[in-house]
């Protein structure tokens, strides 16, 4: 019977969570009140078909309305989007109510056991009558288990349709697939019965393939500007070597002090230019003096006769305290693109770190949000609970929207950034609320440099709207770096693994799921960009 007691109390937690989902639907009607330390009590009538008459402590838990009276009449009828999302939504309402009366089944039946093995009790039964009632009671209690399995079922596959549901009519692709709904979204409680095999198997989901090891770069996805330093790592006589697209390059301020970016080896004898120093604008090789100005032109060659040398170079740009540079064959764009901080926000810290890891399994990882509270528990997501349902919310053709719950704004803005405002109440709290109620905000951009096909360089950049003093405490730059750090590390650990059985052939996209959104948009931009479509799907301008 301790089993029994055990099970019991673990459903009372599963049932809790169950009744989160009905939050989703407005015509629900319950009614909740304080009073009842640690939790909540529900009030209202039970359905026509309860088992239970009894009353008992337990009853103020699960009284509560049975839906189906109340469940659209949709059997034979074509669905819209709103009314298909609806029946789902309705369909979880009659999992729940199924749930808490199985459940109830099960506190009572144990209430039962309890007072046939009452001491007191026992004085006026037989030991045969008490063996009799207990297995009559097993039997019972077998039953309420079975069948709190099955509504266990019921809700996992109800959730997978609702869930479904919100990403066809969030993408537009209900109206194809309206026949098929029609059948599968009726309330009728042997609809909740389905398998969830039986619904994936009916659903089409959008796969992706990632897998085997990283290709070398399309030459489509060089013809875009990319950030590779911050303004302030370059002054008039330092380089600032790196690597983009397995192609080693270096800049330099010239005399002008403008910026340039021309190939890291010398046209003589490959010597890695960044070994050497600037002079008067010009970069010097340190084998033999050498000399190159920033558009690539070797204007100085000590102890022999000056030749018409040229190394290669890139357009190179300074914006909005960032260097940008143009690795493609293509005719760069007339504009390049502002990465500023939001109005009303300063820049805290400016980090540049080389990680081992391939640009887009990195980009896939910041993307993802929902990870943090498994992954983030030594930093910013620790003591942060797990949410019943994460999805994030974004326009059928967007790159950007919003996390639900989180109150986090975020972007993919191609080719290889990720901009996102989180919305703070306490340094490392969250509101749980959308950014535009909180009054506080951290803005973040991370930069993700394809350096080659398993290095990237990370540009990272983190703004306030609050606190502006903490920019004069000395050496504030190397705390934020050493958290920057700590939450790559945490992160580091995973992607290192995923590219390592990437590289051995699994499939890092295996099973897209609701809170995958972003991270899969951006696959499905570069995927479409590698083919040359004319029309990169999610783009504004196409």
């Amino acid at each position: 019977m301790s089993l029994s007691a055990s099970n019991a109390m673990t459903i009372v937690a599963t049932a809790a969570a169950l009744s989160l989902p009905i939050s989703f639907c407005r015509s629900t009607k319950l009614s909740t009140k304080k009073g009842v330390k640690g939790g909540f009590r529900v009030f209202a009538v039970f359905g026509e078909q309860s088992e239970i008459e009894k009353k008992n402590a337990w009853s103020t838990l699960f009284d509560v309305e049975d839906p189906r009276s109340k469940f659209p009449q949709t059997k034979g009828k074509f669905l819209d989007a709103n009314l298909a999302l609806e029946v789902a939504r309705y369909d979880i309402q009659y999992c729940d109510w199924r749930a808490r009366q199985d459940l109830l089944t099960i506190m009572l039946l144990h209430e039962k056991v309890v007072d046939v093995l009452n001491p007191l009790a026992r004085d006026y039964k037989s030991i045969g009558t008490i063996k009799k009632e207990l297995a009559e009671l097993q039997e019972e209690l077998g039953q309420a288990h079975r069948q709190v399995h099955i509504s266990e079922a019921r809700v996992s596959t109800a959730l997978d349709k609702l869930a479904y549901m919100e990403e066809l009519v969030n993408d537009k692709l209900l109206q194809d697939r309206a026949t098929t709904y029609s059948e599968e979204a009726s309330p009728s409680p042997s609809t909740s019965t389905q398998s969830l095999d039986t619904v994936k198997r009916r659903l089409p989901r959008k796969g992706l393939n990632i897998s085997g090891p990283v290709q070398p770069y399309h030459p489509r996805l060089k013809n875009f500007w990319y950030p590779v330093a911050f303004s302030t790592d370059l002054k008039d006589d330092t380089m600032v070597p790196l690597d983009c697209f397995e192609e080693p390059w270096v800049l330099f301020r010239g005399k002008d002090g403008k910026p340039g970016c021309v190939q890291n080896t010398c046209a003589h004898r490959a010597c890695p230019l960044d070994l050497g120093s600037v002079n008067e604008g010009r970069i010097q090789c340190p084998y033999h003096g050498w000399e190159y100005s920033t558009d690539g032109t070797c204007e100085k060659m000590p102890s022999t006769r000056l030749h018409k040398v040229k190394i290669k170079s890139l357009p190179c740009f300074e914006k909005d305290g960032m260097l940008w540079i143009w690795p493609g064959d293509g005719p760069p764009s007339a504009t390049l693109p502002s990465l500023q901080p939001p109005s009303g926000f300063q820049i805290h810290a400016e980090l540049v770190i080389e990680l081992p890891v391939e640009h887009g399994l990195l980009l896939d990882n910041l993307l993802d949000l929902a990870h943090a509270p498994f992954t983030h528990t030594s930093t910013f997501a620790k003591g942060w609970s797990v949410p019943s349902f994460v999805k994030f919310l974004t326009p059928a053709s967007g790159l950007q929207g919003y996390w639900d719950p989180y109150p986090i704004d975020m972007e993919f803005r191609p080719p290889c950034m990720v901009l996102s405002t989180i919305g703070i109440s306490k340094p490392g709290k969250l509101e749980g609320q959308s950014t535009k109620q909180c009054t506080t905000h951290l803005h973040q951009l991370h930069v993700c440099l394809p350096s080659s096909r398993n290095k990237t360089r990370l540009l990272y950049r983190m703004s306030l709207d609050f606190a502006p003093v903490l920019k004069h405490i000395p050496f504030v730059n190397f705390l934020w770096r050493h958290f920057a750090e700590q939450v790559l590390n945490e992160d580091l650990r995973l992607v290192l693994g995923q590219q390592e059985r990437m590289n051995k052939g699994a499939n890092v996209w295996n099973w897209p799921v609701t809170y995958d959104k972003l991270g899969v948009r951006y696959r499905q931009w570069r995927d479409a960009l590698e083919r040359g479509e004319k029309q990169l799907p999610f783009s504004k301008s196409g």
